[in-house]
């Protein structure tokens, strides 16, 4: 673990430090977009002076390296904000998102997978597979506009019931004060889209793999001893089938997150979510380097921490390697 650990870091660094190279080497100047146009050539000097940018890439490495390890992310060239706290104000709507998103992309994807593995081969396992292949291909900016043209603007026009009838944009309605109860369900009714964006996309993804790793541990000779004994098929594919796939479906966890990751970025910026996607694709548009390597660290840092953890619960769960 501690070998893996310095691997981790390491890949941490190299990504950290390739996005830094790469936003600089980017076309554009951040300048440009804040001076005023009536601004002279020594107002843009004076600015990128200001910015730090008038340094040598490598000078601007060494100086924001020494910033970050002390723990100071920067200030935002477009806001003037501190980065951490920008950040801070937007990760937990991330987290919620993406950690809600995951667990019914594992639930439901999961139990496609086991549904296809027990009946595969027949006209239903080729009917899902063709859905979830094209879900899964689907991208995920493309299936949120579908929905918020069927579920906001289709709704209204067709007549859906009320319930049917839901929010596109934002995180709550702005014109409302409500607190409590009715706060919880504003706050859910425009979260239902998002996630079902990437719950669709992340299901289809799984559920190609657990059938796949379910289908193999059917054919085990201790799955026919299971039934041997008389035991009923929720049990056997319950207690019996499900453990044994257990594992490399863990480690399908870390491989999953990266896309969760990646889709939250358009995902937010769609449904105009205040999270992290959208602070990020907005300083890329913005020339906002700060913002944008400080979103680089906490999505290197939390995909690299999934894979970790994945490594070290495999011990718990599959016997064999302990």
């Amino acid at each position: 673990m501690l070998s893996r650990l310095g691997g981790a870091l390491l890949l941490w660094w190299l990504v950290v430090t390739a996005t830094f190279v790469l936003v600089r080497a980017a076309p554009g100047d951040p300048t440009a977009l804040l001076v005023p146009p009536s601004a002279s050539a020594d107002d843009v000097s004076r600015m990128r002076t200001d910015l730090g940018l008038d340094a040598p890439v490598a000078v601007q490495y060494a100086r924001w390296t020494g910033s970050m390890l002390r723990g100071n992310l920067g200030t935002s060239f477009a806001t003037g904000r501190p980065v951490t706290t920008q950040l801070l104000e937007a990760l937990p709507v991330s987290l919620a998102l993406g950690l809600v998103s995951l667990a019914l992309s594992f639930l439901i994807g999961i139990s496609i997978g086991l549904l296809q593995a027990v009946r595969r081969g027949r006209g239903g396992d080729t009917t899902i597979t063709i859905i979830t292949t094209a879900l899964y291909a689907a991208p995920s900016f493309w299936l949120a506009l579908l929905l918020i043209a069927t579920f906001t603007y289709g709704a209204a026009r067709w007549g859906f019931p009320a319930a049917l009838r839901l929010p596109a944009f934002g995180l709550r309605d702005p014109a409302s004060t409500a607190g409590g109860l009715a706060a919880a369900t504003d706050i859910v009714r425009h979260a239902i889209l998002p996630v079902i964006v990437l719950a669709a996309v992340g299901a289809a993804g799984i559920s190609r793999y657990a059938r796949t790793m379910i289908a193999d541990v059917l054919d085990g000779e201790f799955v026919r001893a299971a039934r041997g004994r008389g035991l009923g098929r929720p049990r056997v594919y319950g207690t019996h089938v499900l453990r044994v796939a257990m594992p490399p479906l863990v480690v399908l966890i870390a491989l999953t997150l990266p896309g969760i990751v990646a889709g939250s970025v358009f995902v937010e910026s769609v449904f105009a979510w205040p999270g992290m996607g959208r602070a990020l694709v907005s300083a890329i548009v913005a020339r906002d380097y700060p913002v944008v390597m400080g979103a680089t660290i906490l999505y290197a840092g939390l995909v690299i921490a999934a894979n970790l953890a994945a490594d070290a619960a495999l011990p718990a769960l599959d016997p064999r390697r302990r």
